[in-house]
This record gives structure tokens, sequence and C-alpha cells, in this order.
């Protein structure tokens, strides 16, 4: 791996800091100034659900099956409890955490999140906007509605990682790779538990995929390789059509203005349909595998984190084959119903992987005392996701800066309020399993 030359992308922040955070907001309500968005951030999603179509809304939202595991998530933060320590000075605290050289103001990154034009037209330009102003590290989706070179212009002084969805073409995926480092990202994450999509009972309620309307594949479109893929006959024959209906003629007009190009060029030549379809047949590689890792180091300088783990054996497997780092995630709850919340996982993850590399988690994390957990359990960093989709919806830019705000000044209050004056200093020592006696 390159060796990078340690950056501090925001000052470590303060006791200071949050308290004049947290006074703002208390003096703009003198002047019937509200935040725009709820402070509580379990309170997000139905405040959203009111700016987003229902199709939309479903797609952001939903788990797999009976989403037992998007409740497990939450109820693996739930079942630990935070022992404060009180006389400490915390009159200065440190939530700077250090990732693959860089220097982050604190342990908490934005996750990559596909079509966030199903949350405001801004899309990825709004959230990368938030991370610059907010000094926030955002991963950036492949299933982006936005091309990565415009989010990283958008973000220049902010860190933002790329996430990779290994496609059925090896030439494309190393074009992603490639775009990735040329526009300045600073890890590639392979996401690894999406062999295929999970069953997502209220997506096929809907029957929506916003993929199908040409929504969230830009980093396809963008990229050169695909663009000649698109000129290749499918080596599954022709691809069945649908019925012709108002419906469906809506849907190529949503395809032909999701693309680029002009929407009546796009229309005329079919692009539109031939990008989705093209797409559809490349997305999802099943047959990859763990040797696959070392190809993928091949491709790259960068640092290459796996996300998708959640069994310590495949935790061993990723430092084995090279992986510089993991993210503990089920996908949001999306893929497997009733799997592991990803809080617990990271408690036999963490024994097996003894710090040799770092460790990041997502999955259900809705305030700073869940920050902390997850830090007192051995996590390097932690990842939301949701949350700021929400944000985006509710309030565009703005949205997405105050839910970043919120939960970093949360995090900060709890580490000073339990006694932790640096993130080194939160430990398992600090956390009490509600059910112990």
């Amino acid at each position: 791996m390159a060796k990078v030359e340690l950056r501090e992308y925001t000052k470590p922040t303060t006791m200071s800091n949050v308290y004049d955070y947290q006074r703002s907001i208390y003096l703009n309500g003198i002047s019937g100034r509200k935040p725009l968005v709820p402070i509580d951030l379990n309170d997000l999603e139905g405040e959203a659900e009111k700016y987003m179509a229902p199709g939309a809304f479903s797609y952001v939202s939903t788990g797999a099956g009976a989403e037992e595991t998007l409740s497990a998530n939450r109820k693996a933060f739930q079942s630990w409890e935070i022992v404060p320590r009180i006389l400490r000075d915390v009159s200065q605290i440190d939530s700077s955490v250090e990732l693959f050289g860089e220097k982050l103001s604190s342990p908490i990154m934005l996750c990559p999140i596909g079509a966030l034009d199903l949350a405001h037209p801004q899309k990825e330009i709004a959230v990368a906007r938030a991370c610059e102003a907010t000094g926030m590290p955002m991963i950036i989706s492949s299933q982006a509605s936005t091309p990565m070179e415009d989010i990283t212009a958008a973000m220049p002084n902010a860190l933002n990682w790329y996430q990779l969805y290994w496609s059925k073409s090896p030439e494309m995926t190393q074009s992603f790779v490639r775009r990735a480092e040329q526009s300045g990202c600073k890890a590639i994450v392979l996401t690894v538990d999406t062999a295929t999509l999970g069953w997502r009972k209220r997506d096929l309620n809907e029957a929506y995929s916003p993929f199908l309307r040409g929504k969230g594949i830009a980093q396809y479109t963008s990229d050169p390789v695909f663009q000649k893929l698109m000129e290749m006959p499918s080596e599954n024959g022709p691809t069945p059509r649908p019925r012709i209906t108002p419906q469906t003629i809506a849907t190529l007009f949503a395809q032909a203005r999701n693309v680029p190009g002009g929407f009546f060029s796009n229309l005329r030549s079919g692009k539109g349909l031939k990008s989705v379809r093209t797409f559809a047949r490349l997305f999802s590689r099943p047959d990859l595998e763990w040797r696959d890792i070392s190809k993928l180091k091949e491709m790259t300088t960068l640092p290459v984190l796996i996300k998708g783990i959640v069994h310590p054996d495949d935790a061993k497997l990723a430092i084995e084959y090279g992986a510089d780092g993991i993210i503990v995630s089920n996908h949001g709850g999306r893929q497997v119903d009733g799997s592991i919340g990803t809080l617990h996982a990271l408690q036999s993850i963490s024994g097996e992987v003894k710090g040799k590399i770092p460790v990041l988690i997502d999955g259900g994390i809705r305030s700073g005392a869940d920050v902390f957990k997850a830090l007192a359990w051995g996590a390097s960093a932690v990842c939301i996701g949701r949350p700021y989709a929400y944000g985006l919806a509710i309030a565009g830019q703005k949205g997405v800066e105050e839910v970043i705000m919120n939960l970093k000044a949360d995090f900060s209050f709890t580490m000073a309020l339990s006694g932790c004056r640096s993130v080194t200093e939160v430990g398992i020592n600090s956390l009490k399993y509600e059910w112990e006696v």
C-alpha cells in the first residue's frame, strides 16, 4: 500500500465547539427558528416520508423479509448500557481518530447510499457539499445518481472513499477503480454481501426498482467501458419486453431523462432502455470469491476494505487475503432477514482481528451513545446511512449538515459526560450488558 501523507481534515472537536453548537440552537429558538430536521435521528424516518414518493421512501427505508434484521441492529445497541465516570477534567475533549494516515475530527463517516435523487433533486452533490461544510468523510456509492468525478469535485477538502460493486465485467471493475483513484478517493470499499439483491417485500409490493428507471446508475453510464458494452449483444439473448401500458411509457421517459444526453435524442435512440438493460445484466457477480481480493489489490495502491462481514471466520479470511480494513455490516438489514445485529457481530470480530487492521461498523446507529458503544467494542469508526438520506429529503444540503452536526455533537457530549477525554479512553470497561446481575 502506498504511503499516505497524514492530513487533518478538520480540527479536533473541543467542548467549546459543541457547547457553541448547542447554544446556537437555543439562541435561534429565541427568534422563532427551530432546527430544520428532528434532533433525534430516530424521528427522521417519519418526517422524511412526508417529502418522498411512496416507492422512493420504501426503497430507502425497507429491509429484507419481515425486517427482523432492522430490529436486530437497534436491539444490539440497546442491550448495552454506558457506565459514566465522574470528576474527570473533560473541559477539553478530542474526538479525532486516524484512519490510513488520515486524521478525522470524529469517528463518523457517511455510508454509501445509491440513487439519492429519490430523496432530493440535488442528490449526491448536496450530500458532498454538506460533507465539505462539516468535514464529514463520505463513502461514494457505485449506485450513485451522480458520477464520482462530480461528487469529489463538490467536496475538495473532505475525505472520500469509493464503494465498489464488482460487476460481471472485469474491464469495467478496473475502470471504476481507476476513476476512483483519479478522482482523489483515498480507499476502495468492496461490498461483498450482494451476490444478489435481498427479498425486500415492501419494494416488491410497490413493484419498484429505481435502477430500472435509470436512477442510481450514473457511475455506469458515465464509464467508457460501460458505453462500449452497451453496444454488445447480451449473451442471454433478447430481454423480455414488458406489456405496453401508460406506466411503461412513463418508465421509458424516465429512463431517457436519467441517462446522459438529450431527452428526445435518448428517446429516439433507445439509449435509456439500453443503459438500463446493460446495467441489469452486468450488476451482480455471484461467483465472487476470496481469491478475487488479491486481484483487486493488484488494481490499486489504495487501501482495500471489505464491507459486509458479520462472521469472525470471514474477518480472519479477510486478513489472510490481504484486506486493509473491514466494515462490519449486514447492508442495513436489506439482504438477509433474521441476520445478526452488527454490534453483536462486532464483539466477536474485534476479538478475532485484535487490532491488526481497522474495523468499522454500520447498521442501526442513531445516536452519540450508539457511536460510543461501537467504539467501546473495538470499532475504529462508524458509518451512518439512512439518517442522512432522510435529512436530505427533508431539507436538502442543510438537512444533511444538521444530521451530521447533531450526531457529532451528541457523541462529543456522550464522551464528556462519560468521563472520556479522547477516543482512546472509550473502552469496554465503559459498558455494562443490561441483563448482567
